[in-house]
This record gives structure tokens, C-alpha cells and sequence, in this order.
């Protein structure tokens, strides 16, 4: 098993920044993706960004430019630096910490953490 959990949120004003910080522990050999989802009230989850252990990255088009996703690998955690901060970024933000293969795809989600951007 692996446990995943979520710091950092908080309250911020529109173009301010936030730095959202993700620890995995437990099982964390398999673990090879890392990455941001978010859902705001009335909307799915997305993805915001993930990396993979290689150091690949993925990114929705609205974050693009504004936020950065980081991984320490060794310590299996993972960091989401938010800038130019939007009310539309609003959401409760959540971490998963994956294993992505061609046998066997898991994935384990943390407790998420609120972010709120006022205008």
C-alpha cells in the first residue's frame, strides 16, 4: 500500500503564488508517475500535471506558462509551484502517486487539498 498526502493549500489573491507539496510513503518502489489533479464544485477531475520518473511532464493548456511540477524521486515526493494564480484555479487539488505499465496500471490519491483564489 501506499499513502499519499497533500500540503499547502490555502487562500491566496488572484495573480499570487502557492507551492503545493506531495509525500508518498509505503510501498513506493513501483511508483513511476506523480502528478496534480484538481476539481472545483459541479466539474470532474483533471489533470493540472504529472512526471513520470524519467522526468517527462504533462500539462493542461490552461496552466501552462503558470505552473511547475517537481519531484525530488529518492524522497518519492512531488511539488506543484503555482504563479499568476487565477480564480478559475480554484479546486480542490490532489495528488496521485502511479504505476503505469503494460501489465498493470494503479494508482494511489491523497486526501486533496483546497485552494482558493480571490478576485
Amino acid at each position: 500500500q501506499v499513502q499519499v498526502v497533500e500540503s499547502g493549500g490555502g487562500l491566496v489573491q488572484a495573480g499570487g503564488s502557492l507551492r503545493l507539496s506531495c509525500a508518498a510513503s509505503g510501498s513506493i518502489f513501483s511508483i513511476n508517475v506523480m502528478g496534480w489533479y484538481r476539481q472545483a464544485p459541479g466539474r470532474q477531475r483533471e489533470l493540472v500535471a504529472d512526471m513520470a520518473n524519467g522526468g517527462s511532464t504533462n500539462y493542461a493548456d490552461s496552466v501552462k506558462g503558470r505552473f511547475t511540477i517537481s519531484r525530488d524521486i529518492g524522497k518519492s515526493t512531488a511539488y506543484l509551484q503555482m504563479n499568476s494564480l487565477k480564480p478559475e484555479d480554484t479546486a480542490v487539488y490532489y495528488c496521485k502517486a502511479a504505476h503505469i505499465s503494460p501489465s498493470a496500471d494503479y494508482d494511489y490519491w491523497g486526501q486533496g487539498t483546497q485552494v482558493t483564489v480571490s478576485s
